[in-house]
């Protein structure tokens, strides 16, 4: 229950620099716009609930997303679309409307009256769900929002957590950056391929100069190639293993 709570909680005074650190915008499958910022880093390195169980107090007046608002805009959002729906129906009956079949437009109305009230009724439900967004705050104090303790982590060890994530972000994002030019989808499918590589099996193999890290192929032809073009980039950097003189060499297998 700590945990779900937790998550709930406003961003401390670090957190919102873990994006800043970032010159890439993280984006959706489905290619539209999506900057995740605190969700997900969540998501992405959750840290917090193996670094501390323990939780304190929080403000119960802080103020957070209301979460009637949000259900209504999303309400107003369906209604919206259901709208254009319905008119580009109606406009495509219209342009396809053979003078044979309907001479006048009266006879256009008459004949496609069930959808034009459809498209009427779709309206004023938008007009009422507006009427009803506006009567509700847009953040409210977070008591008012949860029905349960208001409380956050233990700040000591959540600001250093914190900095992981920043540091673990910012990886991410330089490693993405080296991708893209190899990678067509890397405004939508980037980091997907990122954490799939850091993810994925590999063979490790140390010589007298060398610790190599050969990664299992990826789901397609087209990332595996994407990661191999990565591993080439990572070892133009000549980096050393830390603690140790072996050069880390990147590979990856080839596709069967």
């Amino acid at each position: 229950m700590t945990d779900r709570l937790c998550s709930r909680r406003a961003l401390t005074w670090l957190e919102p620099y873990a994006v800043k650190a970032a010159c890439t915008v993280p984006r959706g499958e489905g290619g539209r716009k999506a900057i995740l910022l605190p969700d997900y880093l969540r998501e992405e390195y959750a840290l917090d609930a193996l670094a501390e169980y323990a939780a304190v107090p929080d403000d119960p007046s802080r103020e957070v997303p209301n979460p009637v608002w949000k259900a209504l805009d999303a309400q107003l959002r369906q209604a919206w679309a259901q709208v254009d729906r319905l008119q580009s129906e109606y406009g495509l009956e219209a342009l396809s409307n053979l003078e044979s079949k309907h001479r006048t437009m009266r006879g256009f109305k008459i004949a496609y009256g069930k959808l034009s009230k459809k498209i009427w009724t779709a309206w004023q439900r938008i007009s009422q769900l507006e009427k009803r967004r506006a009567a509700v705050p847009r953040r409210v104090p977070v008591r008012e929002a949860i029905d349960k303790p208001v409380v956050k982590l233990a700040p000591e060890r959540k600001h250093l957590t914190n900095l992981i994530k920043m540091v673990a972000y910012q990886a991410e994002s330089d490693l993405l950056r080296l991708v893209e030019p190899h990678y067509r989808r890397a405004d939508d499918e980037g980091r997907t391929l990122i954490q799939a590589a850091l993810a994925s099996a590999a063979d490790l193999k140390v010589t007298q100069r060398e610790l190599r890290v050969t990664l299992a192929a990826q789901s397609s032809p087209h990332r595996t190639r994407a990661v191999a073009a990565l591993c080439e980039e990572l070892n133009r950097n000549e980096a050393v293993f830390p603690g140790s003189t072996l050069r880390l060499i990147y590979a990856i297998q080839e596709p069967s």
